[in-house]
């Protein structure tokens, strides 16, 4: 992200990106971010700075940070409820990120179904 920002805009409170570097975190809370979600787990490979790294960075620079890991190609429905539980409680607007931005759009749209779903009963039960 540190060369050209590659967020993709999924909702009004929610966007991801591909891995974030360290430099990118300040540049999150300038453009508004209040929280981020890292989705890649940090024993996954590749050169990527681990979620602890990730987390002091966004308290120094005033953001909320989740740690909701998720193996590639192998997303479970519990992994979808950690999201929902996640964007729930942090402060929007939320940007998650993964290896590539597949992985945390995937456990959106799984956290944002669960949502619907939950308030879709809700209203149900009271009808």
């Amino acid at each position: 992200m540190t060369s050209k920002p590659e967020i993709t805009k999924l909702s009004d409170t929610v966007s991801v990106s591909p891995q974030l570097e360290l430099s990118d975190v300040a540049a999150l809370a300038k453009a508004g971010f209040k929280s981020i979600i890292c989705n890649r787990p940090d024993e996954e490979k590749g050169d990527h700075p681990r979620s602890a790294v990730v987390a002091k960075a966004a308290k120094e620079s005033g953001l909320q940070f989740a740690y909701v890991p998720a193996v590639s190609g192998a997303i479970t429905d519990q992994d979808g409820e950690k999201m929902a539980a996640a964007l729930q409680d942090l402060p929007a607007p939320v940007l998650a990120y993964c290896r590539s931005g597949a992985r945390s759009t995937k456990l959106t749209e799984m956290a944002q179904a669960k949502t619907a779903d939950t308030s879709s009963a809700a209203k149900n039960s009271t009808s």
